[in-house]
């Protein structure tokens, strides 16, 4: 029997696991969907008929290429190209016709670390007026976090240099 040391308290208590099971069916067994939701860009309509786009975690001043699928919007019909936009950090590349609706290719930068919302906007090139605005969310963390795993339609195509006093520091030193 062991005895405990002068002045500290025994231990009292523990951890207790119940026996594993290995019964075929029980709810022990985790099951996930053959395509998990989490690991695809999410594309949902909302209320006023515009799109959010949920590209997941990218890592800043890093250049991506995005690729989704829009579904078909009648009052745009078939042609759709994207409105002339000043934006910065993201651009339209490519829109395709395809059997769900549109395909689309857009290059992004994560400029700046949060949450962001960049807009772009489709235009009907056979109704006039006739458009809708596609938001495209992304979660950008910092450099220091690692690297994200990227969601199936998300390609890195580039780092952005960015100066860094850490490294300056060592660049003389071969």
């Amino acid at each position: 029997m062991a005895t405990a040391n002068k002045g500290t308290k025994p231990k009292v208590g523990g951890v207790r696991f119940a026996p594993t099971q290995a019964v075929e069916g029980s709810s022990s067994h985790v099951h996930f969907d053959e395509k998990l939701h989490d690991s695809v860009v999410m594309v949902s309509q909302e209320k006023d008929g515009n799109f959010l786009v949920k590209v997941g975690f990218l890592k800043i001043l890093h250049k991506y290429e995005i690729t989704f699928v829009l579904p078909f919007v009648e009052r745009l019909g078939k042609d759709v190209c994207a409105a002339p936009l000043s934006n910065l950090h993201l651009k339209v590349i490519n829109i395709l016709p395809v059997s769900e609706g549109y395909s689309i290719k857009c290059e992004y930068t994560a400029h700046k670390e949060g949450v962001l919302h960049e807009e772009m906007v489709l235009c009907s090139e056979s109704s006039a007026g006739a458009s809708i605005k596609v938001v495209v969310q992304a979660r950008v963390m910092d450099r220091h976090h690692g690297t994200p795993m990227l969601l199936e339609g998300v390609k890195c195509v580039g780092a952005e240099l960015e100066y860094d006093s850490e490294q300056s520091e060592w660049q003389g030193f071969d």
